[in-house]
């Protein structure tokens, strides 16, 4: 398992410096560029040269690409060229909203979706079988951002219940050692503050969740009917085992593989691909992050994000592959 793991990690190496080379080459084809973005209406050929220098853009492209890996090698990704900050600095500062945000759109999606694909198939071809498809298919076919629009409508415009932007009220005082909100205000004991994150939390998190919502729902579904039809668990049945036994023990238990990939492959791409919920939401995360950097052809920004997402997509694979072997002992990996 150790040398599994290990193996992995190194096969990080040419992929991120593969993934570096086609960042650093597509972001420099893109129209415009940062000098553009800075000086807006009042670009000119030497306004424009000077920043460019001032950026190191006039350089060949070779010569940029390895001053950028040597960067890389250091732990360097480079300053935003809008806000002058390091990267890493604010993707330390908008990292932990959309992990807040992801990891509880990830948790409403298995709390639901789970239980739903299991009494879905213990009800093969019933209401709640057909009912479920029917969710799940409209889960999947609507778009986020519109979901998006419709939940801040009622629930925000209209009803008034819940907040329709931001992570806290702007009034309330609460100090962030973390910048995980929920976390910071259970370290600091501010109950409001922690029942105002979560008002923010709810329409976000349940228009990320509607998508993994309804695949994990099917997919579960699906494995579940298939391990019913299994020998061990006709087996077990035969020998007048509890019916709550058989499911818990023989069916869910081999049932899960299936689903911990489908979860695991969710929440990485949850974590990477936030941008319109984070958008629609105003939610200051990683997602809206980047589709700033994007609009402004902050190539530092940019080139740094897509790096950090392939390896917060990586390490998800990884940790679905190894919790393989601890849902199943009769995987091993040599």
């Amino acid at each position: 398992m150790l040398k599994y793991i290990v193996r992995r990690l190194l096969l990080l190496v040419p992929i991120l410096f593969g993934l570096s080379l086609l960042v650093f080459v597509f972001v420099r084809s893109l129209p415009g560029g940062p000098e553009i973005a800075l000086l807006g209406e009042r670009a000119t050929e030497q306004s424009s040269a000077a920043i460019k220098k001032d950026l190191g853009l006039d350089q060949p492209l070779p010569v940029q690409y390895a001053r950028y890996v040597k960067n890389l090698v250091q732990g360097d990704f480079g300053s935003s060229v809008i806000t002058r900050q390091p990267v890493m600095t604010e993707l330390k500062q908008r990292f932990p909203a959309t992990v807040e945000l992801g990891l509880t759109a990830v948790l409403i999606a298995l709390v639901l979706g789970v239980p739903l694909g299991f009494l879905a198939a213990k009800r093969y071809q019933g209401f709640l079988d057909h009912a479920s498809l029917g969710a799940s298919l409209i889960g999947i076919s609507f778009p986020i951002f519109f979901l998006a629009l419709i939940l801040k409508w009622i629930f925000a415009v209209k009803l008034g219940w819940l907040p329709s932007f931001g992570r806290i009220e702007a009034t309330i005082d609460l100090p962030h050692p973390t910048n995980f909100y929920l976390l910071d205000a259970v370290l600091d004991t501010n109950w409001k503050a922690f029942v105002d994150v979560l008002k923010h939390l709810v329409l976000p998190a349940i228009a990320l969740a509607t998508i993994p919502l309804a695949i994990i729902a099917r997919i579960t579904r699906a494995a579940v009917l298939e391990v019913m039809n299994e020998d061990y668990v006709r087996t077990a049945r035969a020998k007048g085992l509890d019916p709550s036994v058989v499911d818990r023990r023989h069916v869910m238990k081999n049932a899960m593989l299936p689903v911990v990939t489908v979860v695991g492959l969710q929440t990485g791409l949850i974590l990477t691909g936030a941008v319109l919920t984070e958008t629609v939401f105003a939610w200051p995360g990683v997602g809206s992050w980047m589709l700033n950097a994007i609009r402004n052809a902050d190539y530092a920004v940019i080139q740094g994000g897509i790096l950090f997402f392939a390896l917060v997509t990586i390490f998800s694979s990884l940790v679905v592959d190894v919790s393989y072997a601890f849902l199943n002992p009769r995987i091993r990996y040599q």
